[in-house]
């Protein structure tokens, strides 16, 4: 595959692979021959390094360029505009990285689309935090609940166990009682028949 590293805004070669120079970090994989047109000495050396072969071409001449609303620009106008995307981008960036609060851009397509996603995510992140802290709420309440259960249970097989005992004191005495009496109504049995 062959690539061509320029800084051109039109003219394109659909046929063409194209990259633009100002964003390079390193070599791309497969590559096997790049062109460069202008001055980009670290894509040069990074793909030379790798021992792909690459071919420089001298930029065309400055112009002007025509853009969507049919004015002409001069590039250092489009620079000055592109730049301040980006640094509205980057500053979308830090926000999202939790650096400094999510603010509006004053312009820019993709500054704004990208102030909108970060804002509908912020939206559904902070509805789920919202509904982990009412689950967490809920669950809290839920312990308490079981808790409660816990220890009724355990004081419900105090007593079985007490009654037990009591019956098993008037069988010892051969004392005969009801088979479903209370703890208190064996309680009594048991006291009258140690007052005997």
């Amino acid at each position: 595959m062959e690539l061509i590293y320029s800084a051109q805004k039109s003219g394109f070669d659909p046929q063409k692979r194209y990259r633009n120079p100002e964003h390079f970090d390193r070599p791309e994989a497969g590559v096997t021959g790049v062109v460069v047109v202008g001055e980009w000495p670290k894509v040069v050396d990074a793909y030379e390094s790798v021992g792909v072969e690459v071919l420089e071409l001298e930029a065309g001449p400055r112009r002007a360029l025509m853009v969507a609303d049919q004015t002409a620009l001069d590039q250092e106008e489009l620079i000055g505009k592109l730049r301040a995307e980006s640094g509205a981008i980057r500053v979308l960036i830090e926000s999202a990285e939790g650096l400094i609060p999510l603010e509006h851009p004053e312009a820019g397509e993709l500054p704004i689309r990208l102030f909108d996603a970060l804002s509908g995510i912020h939206q559904g992140i902070a509805g789920i935090k919202a509904e982990r802290d009412s689950l967490t709420a809920e669950n809290e309440s839920l312990r308490g609940e079981v808790a409660g259960l816990k220890a009724a249970a355990s004081k419900s097989v105090d007593e079985s166990a007490e009654i037990e005992a009591l019956k098993a004191a008037l069988d010892t005495a051969k004392v005969s009682y009801r088979a479903n009496a209370s703890k208190e109504a064996l309680q009594k049995q048991v006291a009258e028949l140690a007052g005997s």
